[in-house]
């Protein structure tokens, strides 16, 4: 068992001869979404809620989902089988698939699913005993945050300008107000108060950030 093995339209197969066409919508425009789910203890964490966002960009882009929940599910754990790790990550990204380089939606052009799994990676101790570093940026972002593109450019262009400046993260700042991270939630608590963005198309609508807030109000901490 290795970590190798990716899944490609139908098909498991080596990472090394997976390949796509130079035609593929989301390698010339970007045109697909993605989820990333951590599994642990080689079970997918909240499949539910992923698979409702993943629904949620799919129909936002105006693009079928190409499985139910179950074909997901069934898809995820063939690919959990196949890494050794007991705590993994899951990408899975849809495009619009291969098609003429044009801009108008082609049709009946299948999708392009590509899915793989790693092991997840803890973070840094160093980074527990110290805690994160951020620095404020302007959020250069487009208007629909909350649809899980895969076109990030601006996040990497972003994040990168934070570690450049020896950060480990970028506030976003838009009107006046913080957003999220390059990538990530954001949270503060003040005056015994934990605060988070509302959510809306400024920013990812978290998985985890929805368990923290539930975990806050279950424990009885203010949440705003």
């Amino acid at each position: 068992m290795s970590n190798d093995t990716v899944y490609l339209n139908g098909e498991f197969l080596p990472l090394s001869e997976a390949k796509i066409s130079v035609l593929d919508r989301g390698f010339i425009f970007g045109d697909g979404v993605y989820e990333v789910i951590p599994c642990y203890g080689r079970l997918p964490f909240r499949l539910t809620e992923h698979l409702t966002r993943l629904q949620h960009s799919l129909d936002a882009i105006k693009l079928t989902n190409p499985l139910s929940p179950a074909g997901w599910k069934k898809l995820f754990l063939q690919l959990v089988e196949r890494c050794d790790a007991e705590d993994q990550s899951l990408y899975l990204q849809i495009t619009r698939g291969t098609a003429s380089r044009d801009h108008g939606f082609p049709a009946n052009t299948p999708p392009t699913i590509f899915a793989m799994s790693n092991p997840l990676k803890a973070p840094a101790p160093t980074l527990l005993e110290r805690g994160a570093s951020a620095i404020t940026l302007d959020d250069i972002r487009w208007r629909y945050c909350h649809i899980k593109a895969i076109s990030l450019l601006p996040n990497v262009l972003l994040r990168q300008q934070a570690l450049e400046a020896s950060a480990d993260e970028a506030i976003l700042l838009r009107d006046g107000e913080a957003t999220e991270g390059a990538a990530s939630n954001l949270f503060i608590v003040k005056d015994g108060t934990l605060v988070t963005p509302p959510k809306d198309n400024r920013l990812l609508p978290g998985i985890t950030r929805d368990l923290v807030v539930e975990l806050a109000q279950a424990a009885h901490i203010p949440c705003l």
